[in-house]
């Protein structure tokens, strides 16, 4: 037993004098070998943006590979370790039909020799990667290694989420650098359906009917099938069907001619003559009035149009794309929308998935707009917090991106030393960011977390790094603040060159 008490101080130890990821889990691997007799090593870190975990660290295991190794969750040990939560340890590997062996390691050896053991690493609530060892089967003792090995991933956890937030941060931004401005931004596989959606219908000049929530990007999806067409050369104007009112709507459309009405003075071009050879995009098409969804099946029809008060008919070639947040088979029941109108429009439907079903996608957006928002309000954000990103994937999102960018905007001008915390987000991600998936406690210790945080870097910032001169500050010992410097993973030396105006 002493052997384990005196790796789990080393290992420790490591942690406080070591600020690099890579040399410290390198180091850890090489003390679980030398101190416990384990062989061969892996860390894990559990990548939500690519839905893959990704063997960072190896001990014992041939660098030379081409390709990187990962798992998808689920698959083989790592990935059910990582799936469920729960440690598995093997006696004898041959007869572990799931052990992959992915990294090539043990292809000449005994299996028959080998145990194996894996055990997650979890920062709170949250599986962030795996630790997993081998050694000779004779040699091994489950019941005891077991438990060492998760105390071991306990003190790994701070660093492993930190840079799995890191790494996921990198991918994010070089996402949004590849990203042309203004189009949609995503990668789980709903917005990959969307993608793929957009590019067979784009060239050509179907009309297409886009459905989804309010705040989804319906609008934006309209822009891109207009930006990859062939008229993209050709106008684009959008109509807000319930922002005008009834009696003006058909003259917005179509025009009318001099003195079709008292006051009308001159002629005025509708916006379907506007859009001749490019596009016209009609949002909340389910707001139009029944006397104009008729005259609308016309010009969808004959591709022609009638000013009002006039009997010319002009000819107009106009791609029409239309946009609902309603049902409209239900409005065709009650009488609200002619059904021949939506079998019209409906030749090619596309539905923009709410935020909540997009997974990663949430982080991806927060990043895109605080790199956007921040330019445009004059702040400079360095970073989103991991209690910030908590908050946000585990909210439902009813306003999606809308809110999202809503939220992300209000963080940008509270914030006061370049980061977003959580709690800089708004009091309805606080309050409900967990309450339909995690009990209320989880979301005050996360709250806690995260001003405990706040007022240790801002503590560290003003002694410039001393741990002592911050725990007076904050009138607490510097045991304590050690403390909770290694469990929350704040690098206090590099407030050491910090100049205080």
């Amino acid at each position: 037993m002493d052997k384990y008490l005196k790796t789990i101080n080393k290992v420790s130890a490591l942690f406080t004098q070591n600020p690099d990821f890579e040399q410290v889990m390198y180091k850890t691997l090489v003390l679980l070998s030398k101190e416990t007799g384990m062989q061969r090593g892996m860390i894990s870190i559990n990548r939500r943006d690519l839905q893959e975990i990704h063997v960072e660290i190896t001990y014992g295991i041939p660098t030379d590979r081409n390709s990187p190794i990962f798992y998808r969750l689920g698959e083989g040990i790592t990935g059910k370790v990582v799936e469920t939560g729960r440690p598995i340890a093997i006696p004898k590997l041959d007869q572990e039909p799931l052990f992959l062996d992915r990294s090539g390691a043990r292809t000449q050896m005994n299996r028959s020799d080998l145990a194996f053991i894996c055990v997650p690493i979890i920062y709170g609530k949250d599986i962030v990667g795996a630790l997993s060892v081998d050694r000779t089967a004779h040699n091994a003792d489950l019941e005891t290694e077991v438990p060492f090995l998760e105390t071991i991933s306990n003190i790994l956890a701070s660093r492993v989420h930190l840079r799995r937030i890191k790494d996921e941060n990198i991918r994010l931004r070089e996402a949004i650098e590849r990203q042309p401005s203004g189009t949609i931004i995503g990668n789980s596989d709903a917005m990959r359906e969307l993608a793929y959606l957009i590019a067979q219908v784009a060239d050509s000049d179907a009309t297409v009917l886009i459905t989804g929530e309010t705040g989804t990007g319906k609008g934006l999806t309209a822009s891109e099938i207009h930006r990859r067409s062939t008229r993209k050369k050709g106008p684009f104007l959008k109509i807000n069907c319930g922002a005008i009112p009834e009696n003006l709507i058909e003259m917005e459309l179509f025009g009318h001619e001099k003195g079709a009405f008292t006051g009308a003075v001159g002629k005025k071009i509708g916006k379907f003559e506007l859009a001749n050879r490019g596009t016209i995009f009609l949002d909340e098409i389910g707001e139009l009035p029944l006397a104009s969804q008729v005259k609308l099946l016309r010009v969808l029809e004959d591709k022609k149009v009638e000013r009002v008060g006039g009997t010319q008919t002009i000819n107009v070639d106009v791609r029409v794309l239309t946009a609902t947040n309603r049902n409209l088979e239900n409005e065709i029941d009650s009488g609200n929308f002619r059904a021949d109108l939506y079998y019209r429009l409906n030749v090619f439907p596309i539905h923009v998935p709410p935020l909540r079903e997009r997974g990663a996608d949430i982080i991806l957006l927060a990043d895109f707009f605080v790199h956007h928002l921040s330019n445009q309000l004059k702040r400079t954000i360095n970073r989103i917090d991991s209690s910030a990103l908590d908050l946000l994937i585990s909210y439902h999102w009813p306003g999606n991106v809308r809110e999202l960018q809503n939220c992300i905007e209000r963080a940008i001008l509270m914030s006061k030393d370049n980061v977003i915390y959580g709690y800089l987000l708004p009091a309805s991600l606080q309050r409900t960011g967990t309450l339909t998936t995690r009990r209320g406690k989880d979301s005050f210790k996360m709250l806690v977390q995260s001003y405990e945080t706040t007022l240790i870097i801002d503590a560290l910032k003003e002694a410039k790094g001393n741990q002592t001169q911050a725990a007076t500050i904050l009138g607490t010992t510097k045991r304590v603040i050690q403390y909770k410097i290694q469990q929350y993973g704040i690098d206090y030396r590099k407030f050491t060159k910090i100049k205080i105006d």
